[in-house]
């Protein structure tokens, strides 16, 4: 079912009474299911607009709409973005752009382990150019601050 789906509001509403963020997968899925369900619009943007308070972590970087998903992470202050079930080589040019850039504290490192390990994942972090205070924001100064850790 979509995110926008009322069946899921008394969760979100149960995120926000706790201060737990939500954490959900964008973008297409592996499995053979359909994928429609996975775009960050309209589907995220709605959830962040009816539930301001919610924190929204959205893994998976939202691939093929990863555009779409870094506009709502733009768009919404506690919409984030994790990397998690990709390499840093298949990051998407745009997604390594708003990382260097505006977006240095909106995305989150995530491995997708045991599938993807950490050190797998990592395996070409330096190809990023990735200045060091935004190396320290994505390997663990984000999550620290949106997990509250």
């Amino acid at each position: 079912m979509a995110p926008t789906d009322r069946l899921y509001y008394p969760l979100y509403a149960a995120c926000v009474d706790l201060g737990v963020p939500f954490c959900t997968q964008v973008g297409h899925t592996g499995p053979l299911r359909p994928s429609e369900t996975g775009r960050p619009i309209p589907y995220i943007d709605q959830v962040a607009l009816d539930f301001p308070e919610l924190t929204i972590v959205c893994g998976h970087i939202g691939y093929p709409w990863t555009t779409e998903m870094i506009a709502v992470a733009d768009k919404h202050e506690n919409v984030f973005i994790d990397t998690s079930a990709y390499t840093v080589r298949r990051y998407p040019p745009e997604l390594v752009g708003y990382l260097r850039g505006r977006g240095r504290r909106k995305v989150l490192f995530g491995s997708n382990y045991p599938m993807i390990t950490p050190s797998r994942a990592l395996e070409h972090l330096d190809t990023l150019g990735l200045d060091e205070e935004t190396r320290e924001l994505f390997l663990h100064g984000n999550a620290r601050r949106v997990f509250a850790l």
